[in-house]
């Protein structure tokens, strides 16, 4: 398979541990907005690799071009304890979004369920950044660069 095979990135998913908790995070709190959201079933099991009697809600947010599929399982039921990974832990580490003002950001994602962890505070010349916390632990940074955007390459 070519790299030019692949079409386009679709999304990234979230298992979160209550769907409607985490649309109130990312969409009232940091400004996402809902696309489309459904029920599945059994089908998915396969893709999913998850065992047993699947019920599945799936709901599809987006902004500035990235799309997250928060996906709440009814049944079987989520696994993890929300706690926060390692940095280093290999996988995903976190989501990131540019922001105007740090503290107003994060006062805003408080509002809507997130945690702020103020030991990951920094503020230098490059910008300000903190890291803050959806409502089951997955981080995401908030950062204000001095320098503007950072390039995609895109």
């Amino acid at each position: 398979m070519s790299a030019s095979s692949i079409r386009v990135f679709s999304h990234i998913g979230i298992c979160v541990s209550d769907v409607e908790r985490s649309k109130r995070f990312y969409c009232d709190g940091l400004g996402f907005r809902q696309v489309i959201a459904f029920k599945v079933g059994n089908e998915v099991g396969p893709t999913m690799e998850v065992d047993g009697e699947i019920v599945l809600n799936s709901v599809f947010i987006r902004r500035d071009g990235v799309s997250i599929e928060l996906l709440g399982f009814e049944s079987p039921p989520h696994q993890g304890d929300g706690k926060r990974r390692p940095m280093n832990q290999l996988g995903l580490t976190h989501l990131s979004l540019l922001v105007g003002n740090v503290d107003e950001v994060a006062a805003r994602a408080v509002e809507f369920g997130g945690t702020i962890v103020e030991s990951t505070r920094s503020m230098s010349p490059a910008g300000d950044f903190i890291f803050c916390l959806d409502p089951d632990g997955i981080r995401v940074e908030l950062m204000r660069l001095a320098s503007g955007p950072v390039p995609t390459g895109d």
